[in-house]
């Protein structure tokens, strides 16, 4: 399936440079896969569109300041991003900057004074070069205790605003550090939205999905199904699993909030169905006894704690997600090819036209897509 097919104009002016206040300000459109009708309403709508015994998850994922900036001893600034921590050193990051071969060593700039008693300042060396901007890094001592002195929010490239509070770019329930990017859809959540959804009787529970590489770097190849995904750490809990399991045998409809919580969810479903290694073949085998706008009834998630491959784009079987809420998404990125998954290719370019045309806010800070 060629990337052009995932491809869409959006006038600069549409993309979100700030967040709303309130949270729950936000648009929501509802769009109906079985119906293909897309209507209007305000994210406040959101416990109206659910039915009591529903279960939202979502991804407890949270930012660490993963943005540092520095300079090799031999001269010229370096920024780095961290992506994925491979032990108690060394790291997987994203760099910018020239020449930065194996050998290489940067200090890390900070933003104040370094923690007391800290020691020596921070350095890294370039161990290796794993293609493209990607290196893995050793510091010269565990990064995680300087990052509130020295690391910056790591906010998107199409970003340009500069953000007041660091803390808008979290949800109000991250928990679990360890992302370089928001799981955005959560971020129109407020706990006054949290106390509605629990009046109307929709239940609530967490998933970790640590985002990395992959929200960084556009998709090259012209054939989606050759594009490498990156892993990235997902987690679901056995008590989660098990409420997961009544909630959908009782009738429940499984809504995830994002793209990250449906992969945590779509994985935990395919190792529950006994598959193992890889999960980019698994996922194209179907689902028995799945269809209908109904919940499944049975269980069909297990408990997990792995670096997910997962890659959904159209043609994969869902076997846990039954409702989406999700953001507007870039161009022929693998989050447009997982939402066209869900609902079809034609009808969310379609309901994407529309939301530009009713002039929505697009990508991290913007409005708000329900799929039913």
């Amino acid at each position: 399936m060629n990337v052009s097919l995932f491809d869409y104009h959006l006038p600069p002016n549409l993309i979100a440079q700030t967040p709303l206040e309130p949270r729950h300000a936000s648009r929501l459109m509802v769009v109906n896969r079985h119906t293909a009708e897309i209507t209007h309403c305000r994210f406040t709508d959101l416990p109206n569109l659910l039915r009591p015994g529903d279960m939202l998850i979502a991804n407890n994922s949270r930012v660490i300041p993963a943005r540092l900036l520095g300079r090799k001893t031999s001269g010229g600034k370096v920024e780095i991003l961290l992506l994925k921590q491979i032990d108690h050193l060394l790291w997987e990051v994203l760099v910018g900057g020239k020449r930065l071969r194996p050998g290489v060593v940067v200090e890390i700039a900070g933003r104040g004074t370094p923690p007391r008693r800290a020691g020596p300042p921070l350095f890294l060396t370039v161990k290796e070069n794993l293609g493209q901007a990607r290196r893995l890094v050793a510091f010269n001592r565990p990064v995680e205790a300087w990052l509130n002195k020295v690391g910056q929010t790591p906010l998107p490239p199409y970003i340009h605003t500069p953000l007041a509070n660091a803390e808008r770019y979290q949800t109000v329930f991250s928990r679990v550090s360890g992302s370089a990017a928001a799981p955005t859809a959560g971020l129109h959540f407020t706990p006054e939205s949290l106390l509605a959804l629990r009046e109307r009787g929709v239940l609530l529970d967490y998933v970790t999905l640590h985002i990395g590489l992959d929200t960084f770097l556009p998709v090259t190849v012209e054939q989606i199904e050759a594009h490498p995904i990156h892993r990235e750490f997902a987690g679901l809990t056995a008590a989660t699993a098990a409420r997961i399991n009544r909630a959908k045998l009782a009738g429940g409809r499984l809504v995830a909030v994002g793209t990250t919580a449906v992969r945590t969810l779509e994985t935990a479903a395919l190792r529950s169905a006994g598959q193992t290694g890889s999960l980019q073949e698994a996922s194209a085998l179907p689902a028995p006894g799945r269809g209908g706008e109904e919940a499944c009834p049975w269980a069909v998630v297990t408990a997990i704690e792995e670096e997910t491959d997962l890659f959904i784009y159209p043609g994969f079987t869902f076997r846990a997600v039954d409702l989406l809420l999700t953001n507007f998404h870039l161009p022929q990125s693998t989050l447009l090819m997982l939402v066209s998954a869900f609902a079809g290719r034609e009808l969310i370019l379609r309901a994407y036209e529309e939301a530009i045309a009713q002039r929505y806010r697009f990508y991290s800070f913007g409005d708000a897509m329900l799929i039913l």
